[in-house]
């Protein structure tokens, strides 16, 4: 009998990231350790942010929300991939896969957006010093933060959307370690035209548009670091924007790798590995390099240890 979706599958089958029994359990030991450091060094800057009142700027409001999006955006899979390790049949419900591919499509839109928005404070920030005060206003932060939610709410309504509307019949099992739209697609016995279309405008919107804005700013940025005169100043800068510009590429260069290649050119295996970037690399990354880098973060660190031990 058909579900209440259409659908005649009631759950799927997850082939994972490899199919070697030998890979399994040291696959399972690497990933566990990354997503300990996710989670940890992620925890660690919101609760930093939130007890230090001198990190309550808007550098660290956008720092705070980027945390909080790469705690549970890796949290949407990585748990379900280190079960899928250690377990025998790798087994998701369909309701549980259409959820995973709704919270993934949210956090990895609204991760590209708080991106922008951090790259356009940072350019602010040293290209009109003296209008940073306005520029960044408390209202002007909450309203990007907000503008990043509710596209990345519109975003992940689309793909969710489009894909509920399909019918699966007999094929159930995907070609990935997550309900990722793609392979999912793959799977449909009704017709995807529509859904791919809807993949490729949502992508190229979520990913070419902020990444544009990104490397427009960081542009900008670069060419105010050739003009500081302390040679110093000029290298500090340069050091923390290179760092912020090989997080940022690592993303929108992973992704688009995925999603905004012709199906025909598109192979699931590469893109498996491509997707271990933008959705567990990248998340562990974030912290290190946007605040672990930063002496007001390791001086925030210092004061609360000191505070909790004395």
């Amino acid at each position: 009998m058909s579900t209440g979706n259409g659908s005649f599958v009631t759950e799927f089958i997850l082939v994972g990231l490899t199919d070697n029994p030998g890979l399994q359990l040291p696959l399972f030991f690497i990933f566990l350790a990354m997503y300990v450091i996710t989670v940890l060094g992620n925890m660690g800057l919101i609760t930093l942010i939130g007890l230090n009142s001198h990190l309550h700027t808007p550098m660290y409001f956008f720092l705070f929300n980027l945390s909080f999006i790469d705690l549970f955006y890796s949290s949407v899979f990585t748990p379900k991939m280190l079960i899928n390790f250690i377990s025998k049949k790798n087994i998701i419900s369909y309701q549980g896969c259409m959820a995973q591919l709704y919270f993934f499509c949210f956090f990895a839109i609204s991760e590209c957006y708080v991106l922008t928005s951090m790259a356009y404070d940072r350019y602010v920030a040293i290209c009109n010093p003296l209008l940073y005060n306005i520029a960044m206003s408390p209202k002007v932060c909450s309203n990007l933060i907000f503008g990043s939610y509710l596209m990345a709410f519109s975003g992940a309504m689309a793909h969710t959307g489009c894909m509920l509307r399909l019918t699966f019949c007999d094929a159930n099992t995907i070609n990935h370690y997550f309900c990722d739209v793609l392979p999912v697609l793959q799977l449909s016995c009704t017709s995807t035209h529509v859904s791919e279309l809807v993949v490729f405008i949502v992508a190229s919107m979520n990913i070419i548009m902020p990444s544009l804005l990104i490397f427009i700013s960081y542009g900008f940025i670069l060419c105010s670091i050739l003009h500081i005169s302390s040679t110093q100043g000029r290298s500090k800068v340069f050091s923390t924007c290179s760092s912020h510009i090989m997080a940022v590429s690592l993303f929108f260069g992973s992704s688009s790798f995925m999603y905004l290649q012709p199906s025909s050119a598109r192979s699931m295996e590469e893109g498996k590995i491509s997707s271990v970037f933008y959705t567990i690399v990248v998340p562990m990354m974030n912290p290190l390099i946007y605040s672990l880098r930063n002496k007001d973060v390791k001086l925030a660190l210092r004061k609360t240890w000191k505070s909790r031990i004395f």
